[in-house]
């Protein structure tokens, strides 16, 4: 059956009534997908010493510092607000976390992201590609530079769109010690109809999401600037995706 935004109205209002939860529910009706790909049994567990035989291994060496600006990617210069990002990765005692590779990915100025399954109809960016890497600092910082992403239509209800926003993973000291999240961008009108914003049923939760315009940031005639820390465990914890919910 198809679902209308008062069916999502309806779950979000029911949502309330109940107790909150700080992480996204898993299956959250109002997200269609949820409901059919969620775990329905106990998870197995595998054991990390084989997974991480065939992974990757990261280190100062594998990251250069270009790929913290995604736009510079490409011969020309890609069309939007440029923006720079920055924040910090911290444990549960605000403590930083040093030396963690974190890596971003997102859709265009116009919504759109550079593959194959996005085939809606906006432009492509021959010059923006969407995707970078950087390590944290001493003091846990990251910083990059990109385009501020555009919102775009997903296929979950009638009319459905999804707010602009960056995806993040952050990876631990082993490859299976990886984190996926979502930044989102203060005052956007979409939140109240995002199924997957609002499957976190806590607003001071979701709040954790948004990060926060910095004017310091900024740099004249070039950039605006944003921040926004990621804290990995305890009553602050940043809410984090148990899957890819989108690409």
């Amino acid at each position: 059956m198809e679902l209308t935004q008062a069916d999502i109205d309806a779950e979000i209002a029911a949502a309330a009534q109940h107790t909150a939860g700080p992480q996204p529910r898993i299956d959250y009706r109002s997200y269609r997908s949820s409901v059919l790909r969620h775990p329905e049994h106990p998870l197995h567990l595998v054991d990390p010493e084989s997974v991480e035989l065939w992974a990757p291994a990261f280190g100062h060496r594998d990251v250069a510092d270009d790929e913290a600006d995604l736009t510079i990617q490409h011969a020309g210069t890609p069309l939007g607000e440029r923006i720079v990002v920055t924040g910090r990765v911290l444990d549960g005692d605000g403590r930083p976390v040093a030396n963690q590779l974190v890596e971003v990915w997102q859709a265009n100025a116009s919504g759109r992201y550079r593959h194959q399954r996005d085939q809606h109809p906006a432009p492509h960016d021959p010059n923006f590609t969407g995707v970078g890497r950087m390590l944290t600092g001493p003091d846990g910082t990251y910083r990059f530079q990109t385009i501020k992403p555009g919102p775009y239509p997903w296929r979950n209800h009638l009319n459905a769109w999804r707010p602009a926003h960056i995806h993040f993973s952050i990876f631990g000291t082993d490859f299976t010690q990886r984190l996926v999240t979502q930044m989102y961008f203060p005052g956007d009108p979409l939140f109240a109809y995002d199924p997957i914003f609002q499957s976190i049923t806590d607003p001071k939760a979701r709040d954790l999401l948004i990060a926060h315009y910095d004017h310091d940031l900024t740099t004249p005639e070039w950039n605006t600037g944003y921040r926004w820390d990621i804290v990995l465990t305890g009553t602050h914890r940043t809410p984090l995706d148990t899957e890819d919910h989108d690409a």
